[in-house]
């Protein structure tokens, strides 16, 4: 049998190095949202945000939603962003407590 070659010392190192992120926030723009949605389709996902309008809801008088900014994602990036987003939240809710968000049919309904 052959003995396996180990890499070398000057490959090895350059393998298990990781890339360094920097982040450029220079041209940066914050929006504030307090609705989000979000839809897709085979080859990406859309995630929608904006500003609930509306102060008196009435029966009769629509919730007026301004959309301020839409993000397309691919799916893989979205699943990334879903990972993320949910360790965040884990995170915020170890420190400050559970959210509670009231189910679709609590809103419709009551």
């Amino acid at each position: 049998m052959a003995d396996k070659k180990e890499p070398s010392g000057e490959k090895k190192n350059a393998a298990t190095k990781s890339s360094r992120v920097e982040w450029d926030d220079s041209k940066m723009q914050t929006t504030y949202a307090n609705v989000a949605n979000a839809a897709s389709t085979r080859e990406e996902v859309a995630l929608l945000f904006g500003t609930n309008t509306t102060w008196k809801i009435t029966g009769d008088k629509p919730v007026k939603i301004e959309l301020n900014n839409r993000i397309i994602l691919s799916p893989y990036a979205a699943k990334r962003f879903l990972v993320m987003l949910g360790g965040v939240l884990e995170e915020y809710e170890s420190r400050f407590g559970t959210l509670e968000i009231e189910s679709q049919d609590k809103t419709t309904n009551g």
